[in-house]
């Protein structure tokens, strides 16, 4: 299943106090038709299993971040430049065969060489301040986002720090995406969270 890449893109964070499954089902209720399981302590192959049928059943996409054996259990692979050192990224991307293949890239060049090697979309960021990630680095705002853009014909998925006060920033930098992990698992209602992010972005599109 491979929905198109555009709009909220959600991420199931391991490191969250919100239970993985739960978390999921909010997202997927609200629309959203990406969702990527970041475990950095270790993914769980069970749960990916568990989560790859619910969007399945949903007619969603479930990306697994950095595990390459366990993200061939479901739609896709999200790596980081760390993941993609010193491996044969081509033979990688034959062996994801349809699942999508995304990567994180710091500038524009390394944008450039995510398509070459069969890259589906690209992240980038932290587009603003944020504590979910440690080594996230420094906020690159709208103009950070940009520059990788107006480099590359691929996807842009803009994520850290990403809530409903600044998803208007994240549409006017260009970013085919926005990637949002704490604003929908803080808070108070996942559900109604997500909802808003996925009818804002809407608006945001249709003017």
């Amino acid at each position: 299943m491979t929905p198109a890449l555009f709009g909220i893109y959600g991420i199931v964070d391991a490191a969250s106090t919100a239970d993985p499954v739960a978390l999921l089902d909010a997202m997927l209720a609200a629309g959203i038709g990406v969702v990527q399981y970041r475990a950095k302590a270790g993914i769980d192959r069970a749960i990916v299993r568990v989560l790859h049928a619910r969007t399945l059943a949903a007619g969603a996409c479930l990306i697994v971040n950095d595990d390459f054996e366990a993200a061939l259990e479901a739609d896709g692979w999200h790596a980081g430049q760390e993941d993609l050192a010193g491996r044969d990224v081509r033979a990688l991307r034959e062996r994801l065969g349809p699942r999508l293949f995304g990567v994180s890239c710091d500038d524009g060049a390394l944008a450039q060489r995510a398509r070459r090697d069969g890259a589906d979309y690209v992240g980038v960021g932290p587009f603003a301040s944020t504590a979910t990630k440690a080594d996230a680095g420094t906020a690159i705002g709208i103009a950070g986002v940009a520059a990788v853009v107006r480099a590359t014909a691929l996807p842009v998925v803009a994520i850290g720090g990403i809530d409903a006060s600044n998803l208007a920033d994240v549409a006017a930098s260009g970013a085919a995406m926005a990637a949002v992990v704490s604003a929908i698992a803080k808070a108070p209602d996942p559900h109604e969270a997500a909802a808003t992010l996925v009818r804002r972005w809407a608006e945001l599109h249709a003017r």
